[in-house]
């Protein structure tokens, strides 16, 4: 179960920050989306912590902000 937890406060943290650097940019989520190549709902999910992040997904996130994905 503390794995489990753990990882629930993980996918929270990586779409708490991936809103915040979002925001900082001025960028909508449909904004972010188009950028990225990921559908807006896809990307409301992950910065929800409802959905992991694989890393293609977290790379074109990155990319699309301008970013490294080590500072998500």
């Amino acid at each position: 179960m503390i794995k489990i937890k753990n990882n629930e406060q993980e996918r929270l943290r990586i779409g708490k920050r991936i809103a915040e650097l979002r925001k900082l940019q001025g960028m909508t989520q449909q904004q972010l989306a188009d950028k990225s190549g990921i559908s807006r709902e896809h990307l409301t999910r992950i910065e929800a912590g409802k959905y992991s992040v694989g890393l293609d997904a977290l790379t074109s996130i990155a990319v699309a902000l301008n970013t490294q994905f080590d500072f998500i």
